[in-house]
């Protein structure tokens, strides 16, 4: 591939799962660095679809450093599962502020947390927005704020 080639969705899926398979790459940053010395080009807008539709789920490595990985056996984890995994690895605390809960999390993070969130699709839940590191959390009102608040801190811990 040439440098900075364009390559069709497929192809970079493809690539983007060999990537994860073969080597440790904890953000999307280091996912477009990858891509590039790869030959291929993608906006970050592009990887974080491509994110989401492969099912990468983050993680973290032996030494605690955060990486994504790919679905085992080519399955996507049950959401909750998933929800569990990434607020124990990478959860902070989850604060009710009138009908939101703000979660902050490691730097990088929030965008796991925030789709993780998402894809339970609780019932408390309206929407969520994240950040590097805080991801809001909208609820339906202010009881099921501190009802959601609760609930994502017991799984933090």
């Amino acid at each position: 591939m040439q440098a900075g080639t364009r390559v069709g969705k497929a192809e970079r899926q493809r690539l983007i799962a060999s990537l994860v398979s073969r080597r440790r790459i904890g953000t999307q940053h280091d996912l477009q660095a990858a891509l590039a010395a790869e030959g291929c080009s993608a906006t970050q807008a592009t990887l974080s679809r491509d994110v989401h539709e492969l099912g990468l789920e983050k993680t973290r490595d032996a030494l605690g450093r955060p990486r994504y990985v790919a679905p085992q056996d080519g399955r996507r984890a049950d959401p909750r599962e998933a929800l569990v995994s990434v607020f124990s690895a990478f959860g902070r605390q989850a604060l009710a502020a009138q009908n939101i809960v703000v979660v902050q999390s490691e730097l990088g993070s929030a965008p796991a947390i925030a789709r993780a969130i998402d894809r339970i699709e609780h019932e408390l839940v309206v929407g969520t927005l994240a950040g590097d590191d805080t991801c809001l959390v909208i609820a339906t009102d202010k009881a099921g704020a501190a009802a959601l608040a609760r609930e994502l801190g017991e799984i933090i811990g």
